[in-house]
């Protein structure tokens, strides 16, 4: 068993989630929300897009590397584009609505104690199950 199937990758991985949460924080006063990070970055009065873009760019370079080291820890879901393209939109609608995301109330709310941010994530992780049971039982999974 590597690393990467073990226990302890998902652990290191929140983990540093974590610390990466705590330092944005402390360090520059601000929540690590992704889609409010990303949402600014697209506003036009919004003067502190050089960090937004470093904090996405963190996000998505280590994903790319590790992809092409040992794309086996990567499980892939056979799930159509179209599919995943609709899914995405209601995302971020949800996330809209919910002025936050899974990152930002799931993250960091819950850790400041925020009751809007615990019911937010109990929403999130409530639909997250049934539409998962709605897709696998239901429609027949993919």
């Amino acid at each position: 068993m590597s690393f990467l199937e073990s226990p302890f990758a998902p652990l290191v991985g929140g983990a540093l989630i974590g610390l990466s949460s705590l330092l944005l924080f402390n360090v520059h006063g601000k929540i690590a929300g992704i889609s409010g990070i990303v949402g600014r970055l697209f506003e036009q009065a919004t003067s502190d897009k050089a960090w937004r873009l470093v904090f996405l760019v963190g996000l998505l370079v280590p994903g790319v590397i590790f992809a092409s080291i040992g794309s086996e820890a990567f499980a892939l879901t056979p799930v159509p584009l179209s599919l995943a393209t609709v899914a995405g939109v209601l995302v971020g609608f949800g996330t809209t609505i919910a002025n936050g995301c899974t990152s930002g109330h799931g993250v960091c709310g819950i850790a400041r104690l925020r009751k809007r941010s615990i019911v937010a994530t109990l929403v999130f992780m409530t639909t997250g199950v049934i539409s998962t049971f709605i897709t696998h039982q239901l429609i027949g999974g993919f």
